[in-house]
């Protein structure tokens, strides 16, 4: 039997607020939605609330699983140029999900179709929430940017199982000191990350697959620049473990399910311009 996962809004406001600038009509306080085939699943979150009917009306929706004969290569397409330095972060757990937020302007950049986008925040999911030619992956990290006109821009990184991640290995006592600490059910626990090294998520891949989609959470904003780094990553299983840990019995297994494409273009970029997508 699936799980069914609940959380409420309320519980993300913080989230919300400080990465997808929403105002205050936009947020719908107390109104749960939840993983799994509850009825407050996935398949039911346009019907929770009015302001979430672009979860079910949506055409544009994310994730999506990522066929690879059906990518289509572009050669248009320019490098992700990415410029982060260090930075003052907070480690939160949402109940739902880990995050490290950022504070202010001057964490860095994506740049990326000419636009600056400034990194806002990291979350994990695991599963992944996009696959690879219908392949899940144990964990995907996204790191979300928004540029000034208020657009937004993933990055996306798929993991599966092996050596331990670079950047979580540095966290890993903070991991464990926030699975110690005790949240009611609409409370969040923070851990101050001073001087946190950005630069070590510049990692260079030549390689992603460039779609526009949504949020994969209530309410499902599209128009969301979507990039997914073809190089998979690794991450030990204690790494994964401790991801998990901190989160809600019934939070373990938060992503959304893929969605139609409805007609939209998978694009590639590739630096070598070899014939395997």
């Amino acid at each position: 039997m699936t799980p069914t996962v609940s959380y409420s809004v309320f519980a993300i406001a913080l989230l919300i607020v400080g990465t997808l600038a929403f105002n205050e009509e936009e947020q719908v306080h107390g109104v749960l939605f939840g993983y799994g085939g509850g009825k407050e699943g996935p398949e039911h979150w346009g019907n929770l609330n009015s302001k979430y009917s672009t979860c079910s009306n949506g055409k544009r929706q994310s994730p999506v699983d990522i066929v690879k004969d059906k990518v289509v290569r572009n050669k248009n397409l320019k490098p992700l140029t990415r410029e982060y330095g260090p930075a003052n972060a907070t480690l939160v757990n949402n109940g739902f999900n880990i995050a490290i937020n950022f504070e202010g302007h001057h964490v860095g950049v994506l740049v990326a179709d000419g636009k600056n986008f400034t990194l806002k925040h990291i979350h994990w999911h695991s599963p992944s929430e996009h696959q690879i030619d219908g392949q899940k992956f144990p964990v995907e990290q996204h790191l979300v940017h928004q540029a000034d006109d208020g657009s937004f821009a993933v990055v996306s990184t798929l993991y599966q199982y092996g050596d331990p991640d670079t950047v979580l290995s540095k966290i890993m006592g903070k991991l464990d000191e926030l699975g110690k600490e005790e949240c009611a059910e609409h409370e969040e626990a923070h851990i101050p990350l001073r001087d946190f090294k950005t630069k070590r998520l510049m990692r260079k891949s030549r390689k992603y697959y460039r779609y526009f989609g949504s949020l994969t959470t209530p309410p499902c904003t599209e128009k969301i620049m979507w990039n997914i780094l073809g190089k998979v990553r690794s991450i030990s299983k204690d790494q994964v473990e401790a991801l998990n840990k901190p989160l809600k019995s019934n939070c373990k297994e938060n992503s959304r399910p893929v969605q139609p494409l409805n007609g939209r273009q998978i694009e590639l970029y590739d630096e070598l311009g070899g014939d395997k997508i």
